[in-house]
């Protein structure tokens, strides 16, 4: 058995990390052909079917025309990152986050976010966007496990709150996220610009894959020092 995986193993091109991703992207793209591989959203997708490994999410994911615009402007700007769960601020790119100045943060964990969930009966995701109310506005948003932290958002904006720049919305499951994720398409508070996955896909890794390709095109982007 032993021997039988190491030939396995030896068949296997030899590649960094670097130039394994270059080939993925690049066979993604004969997967993908009827897609404008020149637009704007295009890294969003390629990215996001990268993480997965699974082409057929493409067909799912829904990126309003103003989502690029306003997520890179956004990070250019040096505005923070919210999540839901550590799970989607352990996926995102620290390293690109803080070239650009962006603070990430994630409130699930903290004792008054705790708390609120305790006495309002609510879950620690929904208590966590509470607890970063006044860090919503011109922020980035980026929702991948809890549908209920995305209804708790969407109700924040009717109730009047500052609208964040972007909403990266991909709650997972069959309770409540697809609903959530229509909710968030269908808003009629203008403009929410949005990155969502219809249906009851989605998941952590795929919304710290949508913030990474906007990250990595607003450092890209950088004017480079003379």
């Amino acid at each position: 058995m032993g021997n039988r995986w190491r030939q396995q193993l030896q068949k296997q091109p030899t590649l960094e990390p670097d130039q394994i991703q270059a080939r993925s992207f690049e066979i993604i793209a004969t997967l993908l052909p009827d897609f404008d591989q020149s637009a704007p959203e295009w890294p969003i997708v390629r990215r996001v079917v990268h993480t997965t490994g699974d082409p057929t999410i493409a067909r799912l994911l829904r990126i309003h025309p103003l989502a690029v615009q306003a997520g890179l402007a956004a990070l250019k700007d040096g505005r923070a990152i919210l999540t839901d769960v550590k799970m989607v601020a352990a996926g995102i790119d620290r390293g690109l986050a803080g070239r650009l100045g962006c603070e990430l943060l994630c409130a699930i964990d903290d004792p008054a976010a705790l708390e609120t969930a305790r006495k309002q009966g609510i879950t620690r995701g929904a208590a966590a966007l509470l607890h970063l109310a006044s860090r919503i506005p011109g922020a980035i948003v980026a929702i991948g496990n809890a549908p209920t932290a995305l209804f708790t958002l969407l109700e924040m904006l009717e109730d009047g709150s500052g609208a964040p720049a972007l909403v990266v919305g991909t709650p997972v499951g069959f309770v409540g996220a697809a609903e959530a994720k229509a909710s968030l398409m269908g808003t009629t508070i203008p403009p929410l610009p949005y990155v969502t996955v219809e249906g009851t896909r989605g998941g952590s890794a795929i919304a710290a894959a949508v913030v990474n390709a906007l990250l990595r095109m607003a450092v890209e982007e950088q004017p480079t020092a003379e």
